[in-house]
């Protein structure tokens, strides 16, 4: 079988020529757009990933104060209420005429407690010119005394009867939503009972676990971006747990996101970050651009021309929620380096991008990842992702029958 390679070739050696110093030999790679980035300066929000539920700042169960039947309610599940709305009301004929008669008591022991504190001041006076005794002036004292405990008694009658009678008028106590609604018109209540379960919206709170070393990295009033239902939407840190917990060695974070025209719901998952620190003009590459070699160090791959070159980087904050990462050393701007698992790489592999074909090379200043390799003047076969033997190597014959042919009349 006839060998494809030219003579005097050897097994391939990525990045190198062959072994005893035979003729060189050069692996090539086909990449798309998608797998070709450039380096560029940009800002980076390094922070800590958070992950969780939105749940309603406020869940309020409300409550009857009070016995007695619903005459009415007005708002049903999924209503939104503003503060001190109606929501249900009692019979209240009872509760009115309770509100009456304490009325009229209070006004009767006000005005006894009058005559009795008027007495008391004539019978000082008279005591005092010798026209009555003692003991006519201390009775006159016990009986002002008394009538001012009959006062505060019928006043405290008054007012716990003014609550029955507001209690039975159910009104929002904040503005929100209606969750549930556990009462029907006419039916009978006991003290105690729900009647309605109101949430509010208009703020969510997400509970965040967060590692302890993160503990001193995370101060109330910090900025949050998180995404949602895909969409994003910012925050910012309410509160910090003050203790760790033991069992997880985590610490709580409450971030609160405002949402006053409900784009949100309740219990919604959302996954961002706590904005720890932001970075300006500073080089940043793709995420998936980092390599990490058998040394532990990290490098990217770089295009230089048509090849590929190894070039060790220092990495610096990283942007979780968009997935760059801060480039210290290693890297120039516009720089392009190869992002992603798109195989086997190694050093001095030609590199040939799909979709390129009118550019100037991938490793030209200021040329476009869009661009074609210098030198290639054909594309690449559609799916190929790899080709052995592409430096000096000739393209395959034309198929039998396949030249051109007279078109048949």
């Amino acid at each position: 079988m006839k060998d494809s390679t030219k003579s005097g070739t050897a097994g391939a050696v990525p990045g190198g020529g062959t072994p005893g110093g035979g003729s060189r030999r050069t692996s090539s790679v086909v990449l798309g757009t998608a797998d070709v980035a450039k380096v560029v300066r940009g800002t980076i929000e390094a922070g800590i990933p958070i992950a969780g539920d939105l749940r309603p700042i406020e869940t309020l169960s409300l409550k009857s104060r009070l016995e007695g039947n619903v005459e009415q309610v007005y708002v049903r599940e999924g209503d939104r209420v503003a503060f001190g709305a109606p929501l249900a009301r009692f019979e209240a004929i009872d509760f009115e005429s309770a509100l009456r008669s304490t009325e009229a008591d209070a006004t009767s022991a006000a005005t006894a407690a009058q005559t009795a504190q008027w007495n008391y001041d004539q019978s000082k006076d008279l005591f005092k010119v010798g026209a009555i005794a003692e003991r006519d002036l201390r009775a006159t004292e016990q009986a002002a005394a008394a009538a001012k405990a009959q006062q505060a008694a019928a006043e405290s009658r008054l007012r716990s009867a003014q609550l029955a009678a507001r209690d039975t008028r159910i009104v929002a106590p904040v503005a929100g939503t209606i969750q549930f609604r556990r009462v029907q018109g006419g039916e009978h209540v006991l003290r105690g009972a729900e009647l309605f379960t109101l949430v509010r919206f208009d703020v969510l709170e997400l509970m965040a676990s967060l590692p302890a070393r993160s503990a001193n990295d995370v101060v109330p009033g910090q900025p949050v971006r998180f995404l949602a239902d895909g969409k994003a939407f910012t925050g910012k840190v309410a509160r910090v747990s003050p203790t760790i917990d033991p069992a997880s060695r985590s610490i709580t974070a409450y971030v609160q996101i405002p949402n006053p025209r409900g784009e949100l719901k309740g219990n919604t998952f959302a996954s961002g970050q706590i904005i720890a620190q932001t970075l300006g003009n500073v080089l940043v590459v793709p995420q998936p651009a980092i390599r990490t070699g058998q040394d532990g160090k990290q490098f990217v791959y770089r295009i230089v021309g048509s090849e590929l070159e190894q070039a060790p980087v220092t990495v610096g904050a990283v942007d979780e929620a968009r997935g760059l990462v801060e480039i210290k050393d290693g890297v120039q701007e516009r720089d392009q380096v190869v992002v992603g698992n798109v195989g086997t790489l190694g050093r001095g592999m030609k590199v040939q991008i799909i979709g390129n074909e009118r550019g100037t090379g991938p490793g030209a200043r200021g040329g476009s990842a869009r661009e074609t390799p210098a030198g290639s003047d054909k594309g690449p076969v559609p799916g190929m992702r790899k080709a052995a033997n592409d430096s000096g190597a000739k393209g395959p014959p034309a198929a039998k029958g396949q030249g051109s042919r007279k078109p048949r009349p």
